[in-house]
């Protein structure tokens, strides 16, 4: 059997080619009745649009190529739910890829979604080579969401305010009670601000010098093993804020493979609110850096750029979400200092 075509869904609902793909559009110029008739026979007919005449038509594919640093970070499950549900109803579809993946394999960053002929991409996360936004920037519209590192002219940038966040996260530590608090560092833009916020703090409250900053690469096993040795000094800290929840995990571990207890040794706050941070068995104290909200600010800063006069020309803007303290079960005051 050949498959229906928009002449059957007009001649069974009884009406013009013409007004079939206005409902299809969505456009709100049918009548209701009109409209329920074409929806009807779609349905009955099982019809479905030819997507590739769709895209010659409009000179659109309706797709938006989505670039993620690192398909094994849990924070981009939230931007990537906030950025697709805003995508998802303007009638758009995401094309994945992990650039971490496609570097190491030696594969193009950006080029097969211009292939692809995508209508715009979103990259997340901090890429392997940010020289590659260099060309497709100048192509189609490019939004980078939750990193800080510069980009091309006209590319719109949606982040949260890192350094404001690890100064939350750092008071509340304070507030507790805590002198000797460690940071575990991130890297990158991202890490950078995180440690900027932590070291401002600590000097404004005089304890700059109790407060040890070590490096990390912001994953569990880094986390553990920064922990590992923080808690091998003899004046070890009480409380450790590490720049996102993955490390915060490891640090987590390593407070108790030492014989210590979360909270009662060591207070340990996380960055990011991710889903690991609410298990009920980890209960993390972390920050929220409302990844969700960034997602959907980036997917209409695209939509903009595709809908309206905004295109890769056009100057680009830089947005930044507030974080807020989510407290949990892993800080509390320390019993001495």
């Amino acid at each position: 059997m050949r498959a229906p075509t928009i002449r059957d869904v007009a001649e069974s609902a009884g009406v013009s080619k013409s007004l079939v793909s206005l409902v299809l559009r969505g456009s709100d110029q049918v009548r209701p009745e009109k409209r329920d008739a074409v929806l009807r026979a779609v349905r009955e007919l099982g019809y479905r649009p030819n997507a590739a005449a769709r895209s010659l038509s409009e000179q659109r594919t309706r797709t938006v190529g989505v670039l993620l640093n690192d398909l094994r970070n849990p924070w981009f499950v939230d931007l990537l739910d906030g950025l697709n549900s805003l995508l998802h109803e303007n009638g758009l579809h995401m094309l994945l890829a992990d650039a971490r993946l496609n570097c190491r394999t030696g594969q193009d960053l950006t080029g097969p979604f211009l292939d692809q002929r995508a209508d715009g991409l979103v990259v997340i996360g901090t890429l392997p080579d940010p020289a590659a936004l260099d060309a497709v920037a100048a192509r189609i519209p490019v939004v980078v969401a939750g990193a800080h590192d510069p980009v091309p002219d006209g590319v719109d940038v949606v982040a949260g305010d890192d350094e404001r966040g690890a100064r939350i996260a750092t008071e509340h530590l304070v507030g507790l009670g805590h002198r000797r608090i460690a940071h575990i560092a991130g890297y990158g833009a991202v890490g950078a601000l995180r440690g900027r916020g932590f070291e401002e703090t600590t000097r404004a409250h005089g304890i700059a010098g109790q407060c040890p900053v070590e490096p990390s690469d912001m994953t569990e096993e880094g986390g553990y093993r920064t922990t590992v040795r923080l808690l091998s000094r003899p004046d070890r800290p009480t409380a450790l804020f590490a720049a996102n929840d993955i490390a915060s995990i490891g640090a987590v571990s390593a407070v108790e493979e030492l014989g210590l207890r979360v909270p009662h040794d060591v207070s340990v706050v996380g960055y990011d609110n991710t889903s690991i941070s609410r298990l009920r068995h980890v209960w993390l104290t972390t920050v929220d850096s409302a990844g969700h909200e960034i997602g959907r600010r980036a997917a209409r800063c695209l939509l903009d750029r595709i809908e309206h006069a905004g295109g890769p020309g056009a100057p680009g803007q830089r947005q930044l979400t507030v974080p807020s303290l989510q407290v949990r079960g892993t800080t509390a005051a320390p019993l001495t200092d």
